[in-house]
């Protein structure tokens, strides 16, 4: 027989996540990889197998227990651990209102701090060096026409990977204003804006791929040779192909990945004018202002000249 722990978890993660909130694949993914790793805390340190795992037996103390031990023996930094406790205090939220016998226990749970960390600076490409790994791929051959769209556009809307691997053909729009639609954390949708130089890119593009013809609205603009989308770690892989062609040494031995591009749009392009805070925050999707948004106005035109 399920225990009651395993029963309220399995309706946290389908009906109330997946159902009612509507939560993506990998928000609920990543919910689920936090329980499981608290299920291996309680069979690894307490010995206590999953069959026998029961609400009473998860405590403040134990849930800081499993911090602890994601920290020393896991040595998980602050911000992860502080992930895994954020799942956590979501699905005892939730039990509040599903058994009140148990909401003081739930309360201190849910007063368990989250552990302090510095955040680091944040790494990204120079203006020059954006420049450099943009020009590498051989616009020449088709699929290097590809690649270039692809930097080009990832570095132009400081799309997430995810976001842009999730781009369709119906998400972009090239007529005056150009525009691309990401659809990101919470399945927010949010504008960005395209300079000209991606737009001329992805207009091309879509038409060499026959993308443009009608019918094809829910294509992926990306995608590998089966007509798939493009993987995270197949468009990772793309970015680091042409990082190890890069002549310059900085550039070559920087550390890079879809995340630092993200990062490093800069705010001033040719006829957009000087960003507010407020505006770059919206076109990244979140509330972080990245190093680029501190740069002088005179960094910022003709990346893809």
């Amino acid at each position: 027989m399920a225990t009651d722990f395993a029963v309220f978890l399995r309706r946290f993660l389908t009906a109330h996540l997946a159902g009612l909130r509507g939560y993506s694949p990998n928000t609920i993914a990543s919910y689920r990889d936090a329980f499981k790793l608290l299920i291996c805390y309680f069979r690894d340190e307490r010995s206590i197998p999953p069959e026998r795992l029961t609400l009473e037996l998860i405590d403040a103390a134990a849930i800081t227990g499993f911090l602890d031990w994601l920290h020393a023996s896991r040595h998980n930094s602050a911000s992860t651990s502080n992930q895994r406790l954020a799942a956590i205090a979501s699905f005892f939220t939730w039990m509040q209102s599903q058994d009140p016998a148990r909401m003081a226990c739930c309360q201190d749970i849910l007063a368990i701090p989250a552990r302090k960390h510095d955040r680091p600076a944040v790494t990204h490409l120079t203006v020059q060096q954006t420049r450099q790994l943009l020009a590498l791929p051989d616009r020449s051959t088709r699929r290097g026409r590809r690649d270039a769209t692809l930097l080009a556009t990832l570095y132009d809307t400081a799309a997430r990977v995810q976001e842009l691997a999730d781009l369709t053909v119906r998400d972009i729009r090239l007529d005056h204003p150009a525009m691309a639609a990401l659809t990101g954390k919470g399945r927010k949708t949010r504008h960005v804006p395209l300079d000209t130089n991606t737009a001329a890119l992805l207009t091309a593009y879509l038409a060499e791929r026959h993308l443009d013809s009608p019918g094809r609205d829910d294509h992926p603009v990306f995608f590998n040779q089966h007509r798939s989308t493009l993987s995270r770690g197949r468009i990772a892989w793309i970015l680091r192909k042409y990082q190890t062609q890069a002549t310059d040494p900085a550039l070559a031995n920087a550390r890079l990945s879809p995340h630092i591009l993200r990062h490093s749009p800069v705010i001033c392009t040719e006829g957009r004018g000087v960003a507010s805070d407020a505006t770059f925050r919206a076109w990244r999707g979140d509330g972080a202002v990245g190093a680029a948004a501190q740069r002088a106005p005179g960094q910022a035109a003709g990346l893809h000249a």
